[in-house]
This record gives C-alpha cells, structure tokens and sequence, in this order.
C-alpha cells in the first residue's frame, strides 16, 4: 500500500467543522501512529532535492511536521504564528481564508537574509494562507526556497495561484484530494 493510500486510510473527516459546509480533514488520527508519523517525516524530507537553510511552519497544525522535518534535517525551525502569540517584536501579514480573514506573525530577526526557506503547512486549501506566510517571510529577507503540504485539497485548485506567485518553486503533497 501506498503512503498516499495508508494516510487517506488514516485521516478523518469531521463534517460542518469548523462551520457548515466545511468537511475537516483531520490529521491529528496520523499522530497516533509513530510509525506513520516517521513515514510522513521521511517522505517530506525525500522530496527536497535541494535542502533548506530553514523550515517555517503555520500555526498550529504545521508545526506537528514541520517541527520534526526540521529536527530531521538539522535545519532551524521558525513558528509562523497567530496574531499575539509571540512575544516580542514581531512582523504581520492579513490573508483571506476560504471561510473568514485571519494574520500570522513571525519574530523579527529569526530569519537571516537571503535564508532558503521552506513554507510547511499541513493543509493546502485555497492558498491563501501559504502565500501570505511566503510574503511574510520574504519581507524578512528570506528567499522561498519550497512549500510543504501533508495534504492538498487539489479540487479547491490552489496549487495553480502558488505556482503563478511563485512559479520556479517546489511545491510538493503527499496526499491529493
């Protein structure tokens, strides 16, 4: 069986979460399998040809992959955060969702310039959220070296708005919808 195949069998659906309409994949049923979670964290990490100088990841749900991709590849790990969940100072970007507005924040001075920075979120929806973190980042200085998705909901057809923000960028999922 393919990883592909075995998370799907994994993954949950939690339907009208968090509000009508929405069908939630969650992945929080992937964690309960150590072995499956070290599958995840590998198959990530063979789908870089070039390493990173450093992994982001997107609250929260990023930060379950994207925290063990970066101790995988010894690679410095940077928290893209909620509004107020840092402390310090901090840099802020507003994106859309497709269901509502929300801001991530990132720590000024954690990113060096010209970084290879790779984006990780757990979830590819509507792009949104991954471009803005890419936005966020470059106004740090840093340079987008790839984006990382456990899951990509290709039906809501996102990956065509990165590819043409980014175009010459790694984009890579392990499992489609």
């Amino acid at each position: 069986m393919s990883l592909e195949q075995e998370l799907k069998e994994i993954i949950r659906d939690v339907v009208d979460f968090p509000k009508d309409g929405i069908v939630f994949k969650d992945l929080t049923t992937v964690l309960l399998y150590p072995e499956l979670t070290k599958k995840v964290v590998k198959a990530l990490a063979n789908a870089i040809k070039e390493k990173p100088d450093a992994i982001a990841a997107i609250e929260s749900r990023g930060f379950w992959f994207g925290t063990l991709l970066a101790q995988h590849l010894n690679l410095p790990f940077i928290p893209l955060r909620k509004k107020g969940k840092l402390p310090g100072a901090t840099d802020e970007i507003y994106y859309d969702l497709e269901y509502g507005k929300a801001s991530i924040e990132i720590h000024k001075g954690h990113v060096q310039k010209n970084w290879k920075v790779m984006v990780h979120d757990d979830l590819l929806a509507t792009g949104g959220t991954a471009i803005a973190a890419a936005q966020l980042l470059e106004r740090q200085g840093a340079k987008i070296h790839s984006f990382s998705f456990l899951v990509n909901l290709s039906f809501l057809e996102a990956e065509p708005l990165i590819k043409k923000a980014y175009p010459a960028v790694a984009l890579n999922s392990l499992v489609n919808y």
